[in-house]
């Protein structure tokens, strides 16, 4: 599984903990916003090393807007659902191994 994969999953699961109602909200403002941060930072990492795969990136941009705007109430809960989505579809899909058609 490539390091790509393997963080998809991980932010994916993040974002759906973050997504849940009163527990998202509570582990937020609790850490002072640090963990929009902390996933912004990981989204941008995944992009990176996805691209670099020349996978799909739809998950981690969706994710980079999520962190920038997961501080408005309920819009951040929605948002977080939706990338969490996003990312574990994109994690679900099977690698295509480039040497297998060379």
């Amino acid at each position: 599984m490539s390091p790509s994969k393997v963080l998809k999953w991980v932010t994916g699961g993040l974002e759906a903990l973050l997504g849940i109602p009163i527990l998202g909200a509570t582990i937020v403002i609790g850490f002072l916003w640090i963990p929009l941060g902390v996933m912004l930072i990981l989204h941008i990492i995944t992009l990176v090393l996805t691209s670099k795969e020349e996978g799909s990136i739809r998950g981690s941009v969706l994710g980079i807007v999520t962190s920038c705007i997961a501080w408005i109430p309920f819009v951040g809960m929605v948002m977080h659902i939706i990338s969490a989505i996003f990312l574990m579809i994109d994690a679900a899909k099977p690698e295509i191994n480039k040497t297998d058609f060379a």
